[in-house]
């Protein structure tokens, strides 16, 4: 079997939190100090293939930007790998990949704002020799071109732009290391409407004519399934169903995915009732105590015993559809 381009294997991610100076000095004289730790993702397995866009769902706390910064690199595992081609991502670093970028979902925070736009473009590549200084500014406006920001402006600073014009910077910056993955975390969030259509057909673009291969973390499902072509729904640092995008979004197999689904307003023709909304009871539970069994055993309508109690694998159900579920079949 072909290994894919990008393989994510069994990935942990657990954030310990730090003693206070008390606990400190009660540990050093024997005594006992209980910790728990976060768990954000516990055991995710992903595969990518060259020039596929992954859309990866989920509410908010679900551990979907954790993925994604360990994708990039930006972020440690505690255990699990993440390969490119076969061969483990680098950490960040001076040795870090650059074949793979992250745009995050705040432009104005992601940028620096003590540097001119074109420097914050030109940084990256300079300090990986991928430019020379003889055709720096060449290369900067070509990238700025690319991502529809005007080059005459890359001596302002990133405060002198709004927002939409900002992400199209960060953009610029990712592109500018000639990357194979962008990793796009919640990337029109924070813009209006107008502007968000614009960076996802910009993003359409640069996949049609660069072969990016795009992971795109959002809990937008309408958006996920205009630019997905395979969607990965997370709950609880973990999987529970991927497929492709019209398997996933027209015949959910999971309780949660139909509760995602089943949440987006829809307009209906009624005088009395404008628009329909069915939002998943309950909250999230805390990660640092999740529940035994299946993640989202607490808040299911349709949860059993054998739910509570035993965690189930994410099985295959044909055409490419993994649903972690109990009650798939």
């Amino acid at each position: 079997m072909t290994a894919p381009f990008i393989e994510v294997r069994d990935l942990h991610k657990r954030f310990a939190p730090s003693l206070s100076l008390g606990d400190k000095i009660a540990a050093r004289l024997g005594a006992r100090v209980e910790t728990r730790a976060v768990h954000a993702v516990d055991g995710v397995d992903l595969r990518v293939e060259r020039g596929e866009t992954l859309g990866l769902v989920g509410e908010s706390g679900c551990g979907k930007s954790t993925v994604g910064r360990m994708i990039s690199g930006i972020m440690t595992p505690t255990s699990g790998t993440v390969r490119l081609e076969d061969k483990p991502v680098r950490v960040a670093g001076a040795k870090a990949d650059t074949r793979v970028q992250m745009i995050f979902q705040d432009p104005f925070a992601s940028l620096d704002p003590r540097m001119r736009v074109g420097d914050i473009v030109a940084e990256g590549p300079l300090a990986h020799g991928l430019v020379d200084k003889a055709g720096l500014d060449d290369y900067v406006a070509g990238h700025l071109r690319r991502a529809g920001f005007d080059p005459a402006l890359a001596d302002r600073f990133p405060h002198q732009f709004s927002g939409g014009q900002r992400q199209r910077i960060a953009i610029a910056r990712a592109l500018a290391m000639q990357p194979d993955v962008l990793v796009c975390d919640e990337p029109v969030a924070s813009l209006d409407v107008s502007i968000q259509a614009q960076i996802i057909n910009l993003f359409m673009q640069l996949r049609r004519d660069l072969s990016i291969t795009l992971i795109f973390i959002s809990h937008d499902l309408t958006l996920v399934r205009y630019i997905a072509d395979r969607v990965a729904i997370m709950y609880l640092g973990r999987i529970v169903e991927t497929g492709p995008a019209d398997a996933v979004f027209e015949t959910p197999k999971h309780p949660y995915t139909q509760g995602l689904l089943d949440s987006v307003p829809k307009l209906v023709l009624d005088d009395d009732e404008i628009v329909t909304l069915r939002p998943i009871v309950g909250e999230i539970p805390s990660p640092l105590a999740p529940p035994a069994g299946c993640r989202f055993n607490p808040r299911c309508p349709l949860a059993i015993d054998r739910c509570r109690e035993e965690t189930p694998p994410l099985r295959p159900f044909g055409g490419g559809h993994d649903v972690a579920c109990h009650l798939a079949e």
